[in-house]
């Protein structure tokens, strides 16, 4: 279709408006549980064509949102009869093996990303699920299999580069602008449209050793402060992640998993895996040497796009037996077997990098508890909903301060989920903000106002 007249004429990209063939297949996300209507969908093929959707959305007073790999579950890429920015035709991913170091855009996923990185046996922390955009996981934090070595996504950022609410471009590392290079590595996209990013890589892989052991539900107790022990003596090496959800045959069946990522010596982690199956009766036992791809894929299936998903989440400094209890007993009222509650072990470099290095302010050692409501009969929702509401209650008295940005729903107080997130830091980034969003342009986020 005609691109607005508003559009500069040399836009590369194209505009979707309600009508158009492929608008309501472009304006889905992954959480079908989000059905939103922009006014129109720019679907942006560079940085210049950025620039100009961000001028005619202010020029015409659109409200903008921006979609990378449109995974987040609050359903921030999409907004009512605004302007969504979509990055999700910029594929490119440029890998220099002899730097070490990957140029990816704005609308690559982790499965694209590791795929170009590991053919140099590279990579950096990501998402453990494939689908999930690069560019979100990034500037909200990026939990991946890769962080008590090498830290969060957002860690092993080299530079961004960045549309500006003024509509300027400009780069943004530790020696260019460097008060926003530290703003956008945890702040979100508050601070303008990340169109591309570049990483540090390390060397990893093409195999290493991780996947799933999984224990009767009976044994959960057990398993789960067996799981708590290995965490909390677990070398840089090991991440570990807990789940009570059901049997990956798709029986239903409820079990207690551990899922994990090896990437020392084989010794080691023979050694941790059998730690790991000494915790109960092994049910299922996919835990080996693994291709790290296959691994950051391993759990794609039970993340399908367009299941209804809501989430609570909250980080847990001590996994104390009475919490574990808790999770135990909430999980027992589970409406479906398609929803888990996770706990993902927080350790190693990730918790040892200051709070006031980037604007990322969850540095803690303990658990990301995430309850996981999804379920794909809409008769469900009301049911599924208040359970994952009940389960984020009970485990309220063990929670600490901080929680994890990526992870917060739809429904959370704006002011509340903002000191959550970035705790100590939130003061400096509004002042940032007043400097480079006075007017609160990029507002559909975890939003810090203006100063």
């Amino acid at each position: 279709m005609e691109v607005p007249t508003q559009l500069a004429r040399s836009f590369l990209g194209s505009v979707l408006q309600p009508g158009t063939p492929t608008f309501d297949e472009v304006r889905r996300i992954h959480n079908g549980l989000v059905d939103r209507r922009p006014a129109v969908i720019a679907r942006c093929r560079g940085i210049a064509d950025i620039v100009d959707v961000v001028r005619h959305a202010q020029a015409t007073g659109l409200e903008i949102c921006v979609r990378g790999g449109g995974h987040n579950v609050a359903g921030r890429a999409v907004v009512d009869d605004g302007l969504m920015i979509d990055l999700s035709l910029m594929k490119g991913v440029h890998v220099n093996a002899a730097a070490r170091t990957a140029v990816v855009e704005g609308g690559v996923t982790w499965k694209e990303f590791n795929r170009e990185t590991q053919l140099h046996g590279l990579a950096t922390t990501g998402g453990v699920i494939g689908s999930t955009g690069v560019a979100g996981l990034t500037l909200g934090g990026g939990l991946g299999w890769l962080m008590p070595k090498y830290g969060m996504a957002l860690d092993n950022l080299i530079s961004v580069d960045l549309v500006l609410a003024d509509c300027s471009v400009v780069k943004a590392s530790a020696d260019a602008n460097p008060d926003l290079f530290w703003a956008v590595r945890g702040g979100g996209g508050n601070f303008g449209v990340a169109a591309s990013f570049e990483f540090r890589l390390h060397s990893v892989g093409p195999v290493v050793y991780g996947g799933i052991v999984a224990f009767p539900f009976k044994e959960a107790r057990q398993v789960l402060r067996g799981f708590r022990d290995l965490a909390h003596n677990a070398s840089d090496d090991l991440m570990l992640v807990a789940g009570l959800t059901t049997a990956p045959d798709g029986s239903g069946t409820p079990i207690a998993a551990i899922v994990s990522c090896h990437i020392g010596s084989a010794e080691d982690a023979e050694a941790i895996g059998r730690r790991i199956r000494s915790l109960g009766t092994v049910a299922v036992d996919a835990l080996g040497p693994i291709p790290y791809v296959e691994l950051n894929g391993m759990l794609d299936a039970g993340f399908p796009s367009g299941a209804f998903n809501y989430w609570k989440s909250t980080f847990l400094p001590h996994l104390e037996d009475d919490a574990i209890e808790a999770l135990v007993t909430a999980y027992e009222c589970c409406p479906v077997p398609t929803s888990s509650i996770l706990l993902e072990g927080f350790h190693g470099l990730a918790a040892r990098i200051p709070v006031d290095a980037t604007a990322f302010a969850l540095r803690d050692t303990g658990f990301n508890a995430l309850v996981l409501g999804q379920w794909m009969d809409k008769a469900d929702g009301d049911r599924t909903t208040a359970w994952g509401r009940a389960s984020f209650d009970a485990v309220q008295p063990f929670a600490g301060k901080r929680r994890y940005a990526n992870y917060l729903g739809a429904d959370e107080e704006a002011g509340a989920a903002a000191l959550a997130v970035y705790g100590q830091n939130l003061a400096k980034l509004r002042q940032l903000k007043t400097r480079y969003d006075p007017k609160n342009i990029f507002h559909h986020n975890v939003n810090i106002p203006p100063a």
